[in-house]
């Protein structure tokens, strides 16, 4: 499974970067998680519109999803060169208005999942677990044939639960919204204290902090996670790549 980091800010993108966004790669198929503000523009230095296979959304925050309807609008005009294609975009239906805008005319298709079911989207196998968050909100547990696992904690402060979920992965990228000390957990995010507990608790292989803030110097989340988990750390960029591999 190829793992490439589109975008990886909080809230809103630093000049020529982006929010939330992760291209998984598996065989020939893509599959995008989240699309938040300039995603489109930066997913195109990894491939192309009309190669992407798949969309998932955690939920319906604007840094997570504000970039569906350009998508929607570039699947219009690339329709002319491939008019049978619809590009599946999974999302939760506990929004209906925002559900029903994942479907657009005859070019991409809503597609729900459901927290107590598996979704098998192209080689991938996707569970969910509803996070701590403002709004409906949901990790995922991705996992392809060979075994290797990636957890996407999506937006939450922490709980046990998320931990169990996590436990053993390959990578997990852990939203890290602040840093040790800050007030972001009353707002459902994770601070490096959290996710260092959470980490420590789950035991990946290696973990990548994203979501970030847009203050401070983000080498500081790594050394406070560090403080409770031993293992490989890592600050999210845009065009970070990893293989992971199962057994």
């Amino acid at each position: 499974m190829n793992v490439t980091v589109i975008g990886y800010w909080h809230g809103f993108p630093e000049k020529d970067e982006a929010t939330s966004g992760y291209l998984l790669e598996y065989g020939q198929y893509k599959l995008l998680i989240d699309c938040g503000s300039g995603v489109l523009a930066k997913l195109q230095a990894y491939c192309t519109v009309e190669e992407l296979d798949a969309v998932i959304l955690s939920h319906y925050h604007h840094d997570h999803k504000a970039d569906l309807g350009p998508l929607q609008y570039a699947s219009i005009i690339k329709a002319a060169e491939n008019p049978d294609k619809q590009l599946p975009i999974y999302g939760h239906r506990l929004n209906e208005e925002q559900f029903a805008g994942l479907t657009f005319q005859h070019v991409t298709t809503g597609i729900e999942y459901k927290e107590e079911e598996q979704a098998t989207i192209g080689p991938f196998m996707v569970q969910f677990l509803r996070t701590h968050h403002p709004v409906p909100c949901y990790a995922m547990k991705i996992t392809v044939a060979d075994g290797a696992t990636l957890v996407y904690t999506a937006d939450t402060s922490y709980f046990d639960q998320l931990a169990d979920f996590s436990a053993g992965a390959d990578l997990l990228i852990a939203e890290c919204s602040g840093y040790a000390g800050e007030r972001v957990t009353q707002f459902g995010h994770m601070t490096s204290s959290c996710v260092g507990k959470l980490a420590a608790r789950a035991q990946p292989s290696q973990v990548l902090l994203s979501h970030l803030p847009h203050h401070g110097e983000h080498q500081q989340l790594i050394r406070e996670v560090q403080r409770d988990y031993l293992g490989a750390v890592a600050t999210a960029e845009t065009g970070w790549q990893c293989v992971l591999a199962g057994e």
